[in-house]
């Protein structure tokens, strides 16, 4: 194939690429446009787009503006910062089971949480108090599992990371059992947050979120070439003079803070981090520069999507979308357990 015929094939994937990237964009606005219009109260779209664009009366504004379009801009942020760490932690770890939560961050974040409801332990204080314990015990729970990981020569072996996610993990989750234990009248608050939801969305969530969640994400983006590079196994990569170390930590580091952003507005919500990027994976291929930010847009239409169905499903109460998430997830982890099994020849 001469230098031609590869130039050629370059252009027409980036073509395909820019087509796909384009699609899903226009596909969210779209979803959040139409997304709007669902609830308790209907809207007519031209009322809602003059509501958009500065008019309709204080009702319909208070109905757009101050309740429905956070909820749903978080949403987009909460599901597409989910997905993306989904997408960046499958290709550290090799495995297309991972997610978000494999490292115990999950725990942590929700120990954190529970301390601040039950105790008011906090090192920010008001709406933010539960938020930052979760934000700051999801970077406290990664740098423990790292810790734990790294041998005396600095090497950090990807089976001992998984194992101390795992045990780390358990040993918060005890720990909020513990809480809830003696959480008292605050039980309910603890559990409501863990189901995760996005009911007591509003704009100071988004602009929390949102610099994590673009900062996050822009470096895993530019990570994309190292992340390729890693998928040919580590031997390899440490051959081409790629430094696996660092590169891992960089990646988990930005993982978990668009994971801490995501988890500190919502709540805990599954398996978006492992749904969203392996059907885009079936679309797109395993080329991180293009999973990565394709993975952004579908987590972020996925979450609209679901907590439109949570918020409108059992009128006029709403669920929590993480009951949502994991009713639709927990079948297709078992679909990825046998379907890797079956490749691995262990069942016929």
């Amino acid at each position: 194939m001469d230098a031609v015929d590869v130039a050629s094939l370059q252009k027409r994937k980036l073509a395909r690429w820019g087509a796909i990237t384009a699609a899903m964009a226009a596909g969210l606005v779209l979803s959040m446009l139409i997304t709007l219009n669902i609830g308790a109260v209907s809207m007519p779209f031209d009322t809602i787009i003059d509501v958009l664009l500065g008019g309709g009366n204080k009702f319909q504004r208070s109905i757009i503006m101050d309740t429905r379009l956070p909820r749903i801009i978080l949403a987009a942020l909460v599901g597409a910062a989910l997905a993306v760490a989904g997408a960046a932690m499958q290709g550290v770890f090799r495995n297309p089971m991972a997610s978000p939560y494999v490292l115990g961050i999950s725990a942590g974040a929700a120990f954190g949480a529970s301390l601040a409801i039950v105790t008011g332990i906090s090192w920010l204080s008001g709406q933010l108090a539960v938020p930052s314990m979760a934000f700051l015990f999801c970077f406290l729970t990664l740098l423990l599992v790292y810790s734990i990981s790294r041998t005396k020569g600095g090497f950090v072996p990807v089976e001992t990371l998984l194992l101390a996610g795992i045990a780390v993990g358990a040993f918060f989750n005890a720990l909020v059992s513990l809480m809830k234990y003696f959480a008292g009248e605050e039980l309910s608050a603890i559990v409501f947050w863990m189901m995760g939801g996005l009911w007591q969305a509003r704009w100071e969530d988004v602009a929390i979120s949102l610099p994590m969640i673009v900062l996050g994400s822009a470096i895993l983006w530019l990570m994309s070439r190292d992340l390729n590079t890693m998928m040919v196994g580590e031997e390899h990569a440490l051959h081409l003079g790629l430094n696996v170390n660092g590169v891992r930590l960089i990646i988990l580091l930005a993982a978990s803070l668009v994971t801490a952003a995501a988890v500190a507005v919502s709540g805990i919500i599954g398996f978006v981090g492992l749904v969203v990027p392996h059907v885009v994976r079936l679309l797109v291929g395993p080329d991180h520069r293009i999973l990565i930010p394709v993975s952004l847009l579908g987590g972020a239409i996925f979450m609209v999507w679901m907590d439109t169905l949570a918020r409108t499903i059992i009128l006029p109460a709403e669920l929590p979308v993480g009951i949502i998430t994991a009713l639709l997830g927990a079948p297709f982890f078992v679909y990825l357990i046998i379907s890797r099994r079956r490749k691995m020849g262990w069942v016929k």
